[in-house]
């Protein structure tokens, strides 16, 4: 695992995600203003900040959702405004509620991470290649869901719909993947298992990973780093071992809602 001020130099590790002075405005009013860090390869990378922080703007401009009013976003070395078509699956994205269809198994739910590799026609139709399903079935391995592959999303538990999100992200052999409050919606061991499985995906694998979370907990048991947004400002960039009590009064002391609980 590779964290800020170890030994191994940053410098030699490939940067997934470069966010560069990034500003959004909604009618006059900034959303987020300067913002700026990278996550590298091998990086786990938690967003944190008071509801109103600017969060969600954040990570729809790096979806590419929205376009900056101001800066750059770039995936590996390349603008995310130049990234069209099938080059936008270099980016997978993993939601609140998962975004599943719900009559399909899990397996035709993760091909979907191969949509931007075959014509449309065939994603259609679901037609798909062997060796499509057998790398769907190798992600559903890796999640630890193998044994559910022909079993309906609808009758899987939160944590396992979670898992196949997570699978077909991976399916799409992303560079970044970007998990937007993936464990909002579950029980607290739920989201701890799912925590652990993008840790060790980002380890393991050539990706970097940016979560949003409101459990400061899991930051830090889960995160390489932290980043902390305070109204539209990113006001922190730090090892998650130097995210001390101090930073998280600083993080939250000026936030818009209640702190969350913060758990030791």
């Amino acid at each position: 695992m590779l964290r800020t001020g170890t030994a191994a130099s940053p410098d030699t590790v490939p940067v997934r995600l470069t966010v560069g002075g990034v500003s959004k405005h909604f009618g006059g009013i900034a959303a987020i203003k300067d913002v700026g860090f990278v996550v590298r390869e091998h990086e786990f990378v938690a967003v944190l900040g008071p509801s109103g922080s600017g969060k969600t703007t954040l990570f729809r401009c790096i979806a590419g959702l929205l376009k900056p009013d101001n800066g750059v976003i770039k995936i590996d070395d390349d603008d995310i405004q130049a990234l069209h078509g099938r080059l936008r699956r270099r980016i997978a994205v993993v939601f609140q509620q998962f975004n599943l269809v719900s009559r399909l198994n899990a397996l035709d739910n993760v091909l979907a991470g191969r949509l931007g590799y075959v014509p449309a026609w065939r994603g259609l139709v679901r037609r798909f290649s062997r060796e499509d399903r057998l790398f769907a079935l190798e992600c559903l391995e890796r999640v630890g869901l193998l044994d559910k592959a022909l079993q309906r999303a609808d009758t899987l538990s939160g944590g396992q719909q979670q898992r196949v999100a997570i699978a077909r992200a991976l399916c799409q052999r992303p560079s970044l993947i970007i998990a937007d409050e993936p464990v909002a919606s579950l029980d607290p061991n739920a989201g701890a298992g799912v925590l652990e499985l993008l840790r060790e995906i980002a380890r393991s694998g050539s990706v970097g990973v940016i979560c949003s979370l409101h459990q400061v907990h899991f930051a830090r048991s889960y995160a390489d780093r932290i980043v902390g947004l305070s109204r539209g400002n990113a006001i922190i960039d730090v090892a998650t071992a130097q995210f001390d009590d101090h930073a998280y009064q600083r993080l939250y002391a000026s936030g818009t809602s209640s702190r969350p609980e913060q758990i030791t």
